[in-house]
């Protein structure tokens, strides 16, 4: 057992797995181009919003699908399932925190005396 975990192609193929994440997390903290920003002026908030709430949906999807497939016996990498639970988990919880800010921002004006 251990011979499999500490094995080089197995070190070697998590580590891959982990530079491909990292390099999928770094995707959004780039700089926008010029065409980026035109197009991201032309959405709206409500955009936005859907965009967001539908990456969250696919990678709970994602997670629920890894999730399955490990648990038929399927050949998933254990940390593949992991990673895609705590981005979802992660994701979610990063969304439900905006979303109790806005509604506290909206609560403030309309309390707001004119």
């Amino acid at each position: 057992m251990i011979d499999k975990v500490t094995s080089q192609a197995n070190i070697s193929s998590m580590l891959q797995t982990l530079r491909a994440y990292q390099s999928e997390a770094a995707g959004g903290i780039d700089t926008p181009s010029a065409d980026k920003a035109k197009s991201t002026s032309q959405t709206g908030f409500a955009d936005m919003i859907r965009q967001t709430i539908e990456n969250v949906n696919d990678k709970q999807k994602t997670a629920n699908d890894l999730e399955g497939a490990y648990m038929r016996g399927e050949p998933v990498p254990l940390t593949d399932v992991v990673l895609a639970m705590q981005k979802s988990s992660l994701s979610f919880e990063a969304t439900l925190q905006v979303r109790n800010k806005v509604l506290k921002a909206y609560e403030d004006i309309l309390n707001m005396p004119v």
